[in-house]
């Protein structure tokens, strides 16, 4: 079956709405769209492309010209909407990858398992796994669901990624993932960040190791001043480990309040050479002014690496 043609009313309309965006160019019943951005420094470009079968040529002009602005390197200075991640991940990188084996500008989409993984466009060496169905987040009883998918445990098996991007293996312990409480996040799709853990968070911890058992025990991060429970769970892998239902379940009062909770799982080996995790939970706070952003304890620039890369 072929594409369907744009009619003069819905091509005027489709212009008229990406008018905003980096330079569109259309090739016979597809468009693809690339842009280049010196952003002060180098170059940045970036493209994707989107068929406009069986979806309204608007609403297909709205995702992609979100999907621009969500990929530019100014995003930060963009206030986008807070749905703008599912929309890029629902109706660019599944259908991408479902018809066309290309889930660009995600890095990965895993229809098996149900998520999509997306370079961070603010952060070099920050990813997002974010899933391929509709989940607000931390909040929602799905990820806790008896079936549930264990994101944690997916995003930890995605920490390639970041290999990838600095060009090096890291070592596991030098490997954070995060989720942020409802209160602090800005986008209302599920989404876990993964990058460098702050070594002043790592050297905490092993600092603090004899302290962190398998019950929740009090943990300050240095620095931030930002207070903690933190337990740990052996294993090469999160493996049956879910970080949401450990939380819920084991942590007193966590489960009638999920959507205060933040989540940290850092890969960590113990002085004897014992493999696992610490889980970090943290709980917002106005009388702290704490809004419970566990991706503070992340570090996009990856500072761990370059000290390690110095050592050696």
């Amino acid at each position: 079956m072929g594409h369907p043609s744009l009619s003069l009313d819905a091509s005027k309309e489709i212009l008229s709405i990406l008018l905003a965006c980096p330079v569109v160019q259309f090739r016979g019943e597809w468009f693809e769209m690339s842009s280049t951005q010196t952003n002060g420094r180098r170059p940045v470009r970036f493209g994707c492309r989107f068929s406009v079968f069986r979806m309204s040529v608007v609403v297909a002009a709205v995702c992609v010209c979100a999907a621009l602005r969500l990929l530019s390197s100014d995003a930060a200075q963009i206030d986008l909407p807070r749905n703008a991640l599912w929309e890029v991940v629902h109706n660019i990188c599944v259908p991408g990858q479902s018809l066309y084996q290309d889930p660009k500008p995600c890095v990965q989409v895993d229809l098996k398992d149900g998520f999509a993984i997306l370079r961070d466009p603010r952060k070099k060496t920050q990813f997002l796994l974010i899933p391929t169905s509709q989940i607000s987040g931390i909040e929602s009883p799905t990820v806790r669901a008896p079936n549930a998918p264990n994101y944690f445990a997916d995003a930890w098996e995605s920490r390639i990624y970041l290999d990838e991007g600095l060009h090096q293996t890291l070592p596991r312990d030098d490997v954070g993932l995060a989720i942020n409480s409802a209160v602090s996040r800005t986008q209302d799709q599920f989404h876990i960040h993964f990058s460098c853990v702050r070594p002043d968070v790592l050297e905490a911890l092993h600092s603090n190791e004899t302290r962190i058992g398998e019950q929740w025990a009090p943990f300050t991060a240095p620095y931030l001043m930002r207070h903690y429970m933190a337990i740990w769970v052996s294993g090469e892998d999160l493996g049956a480990n879910n970080p949401f239902n450990l939380l819920a379940e084991t942590l007193p009062g966590a489960v009638q309040d999920m959507a205060s909770r933040t989540l940290v799982v850092i890969g960590f080996t113990r002085a004897d050479g014992t493999k696992g995790f610490v889980i970090l939970a943290g709980h917002a706070s106005k009388s702290s002014g704490d809004l419970a952003n566990g991706e503070e304890l992340l570090d996009p620039a990856c500072h761990i690496a370059e000290v390690r890369n110095k050592s050696h």
